[in-house]
């Protein structure tokens, strides 16, 4: 039962389904559980990846079979996700790039990151983001149907929604927190470093996906999308160990966004080389 609470904070914290009245009140709160809520963030990862799929096979089913409809899936796709999460990640993203895209020292970097104002390299990044990830959904829907067919496809996306939200947990396992504890929004949730068994959570909401996947038949593919990942994490924290000598919950944001788009530019690149 504490296993459920903590994930209906999660679900409460980092997207907009509503979690009130009387469910609220048997869930309660205290800062103890909001910190072990978001090993929980991949299972958030399945309900966000089930709303994109919804979406994206509505528009499919319901849409004539034209050049155009791959495109429409995808936008609207994305569109519902960033509704569902209230573009939570996307915005840790965009202060990231805001803070990290000029030669500022670590504490200059932290005030910009905490700027509620979009700079420059913030809406240039989240602009190419947004792109990139609409272009590679709809070049998949496009491309794989007559290779995997429209099911998988769905499932993909789904599963991929769950594993990219893996990687910000590595962070906050790897990496101490940051942030201007005066103005952090994310300090009861990332100010202390997590514990294996939050890790190990985190893992376990991800398992399903990984047979998911496996499913598709293709285990070469899985691990690619794992390395894709991996390396993304990888590199990312080394930047961010460089730059701020650690991590807040803007750079959990962007990781989870460039994890996405890392596995869903390896699934375009995998795709490419079997067609």
């Amino acid at each position: 039962m504490q296993a459920l609470r903590h994930f209906l904070l999660a679900v409460q914290f980092f997207s907009r389904i509503p979690v009130t009245g009387r469910m609220a009140a048997w869930v309660g709160w205290s800062a103890e559980m909001q910190r072990a809520s978001a090993a929980h963030l991949p299972g958030v990862g399945w309900l966000v990846g089930l709303w994109a799929a919804l979406w994206m096979g509505g528009v499919c089913w319901l849409m004539p079979d034209t050049p155009w409809t791959p495109l429409l899936a995808a936008v609207l796709s994305t569109a519902g996700t960033l509704w569902l999460t209230g573009g939570f990640h996307e915005d840790g993203l965009a202060d990231v790039a805001d803070g990290l895209g000029g030669f500022v020292p670590p504490e200059r970097a932290l005030e910009i990151m905490k700027d509620s104002r979009l700079g420059a390299y913030g809406v240039m990044t989240l602009v190419m983001a947004l792109l990139t990830k609409v272009t590679l959904i709809a070049l998949l829907l496009s491309a794989m149907q007559d290779f995997w067919g429209p099911v998988p496809i769905l499932v993909l996306v789904c599963c991929i929604h769950v594993l990219s939200r893996f990687a910000p947990l590595v962070l906050m396992r790897s990496l101490p927190h940051v942030g201007l504890a005066a103005s952090s929004k994310t300090l009861h949730v990332a100010g202390q470093q997590m514990g294996w068994q939050g890790l190990l959570t985190g893992a376990f909401w991800c398992l399903p996906a990984l047979v998911l996947l496996g499913w598709l038949g293709i285990y070469s593919f899985v691990l690619g999308l794992l390395a894709a990942m991996a390396v993304t994490t990888w590199l990312l924290r080394c930047w961010f160990k460089k730059r701020l000598g650690g991590m807040t919950g803007d750079c959990l944001g962007a990781c989870q966004q460039l994890s996405e788009l890392a596995m869903l530019l390896a699934t375009a690149l995998y795709l490419g080389r079997q067609l």
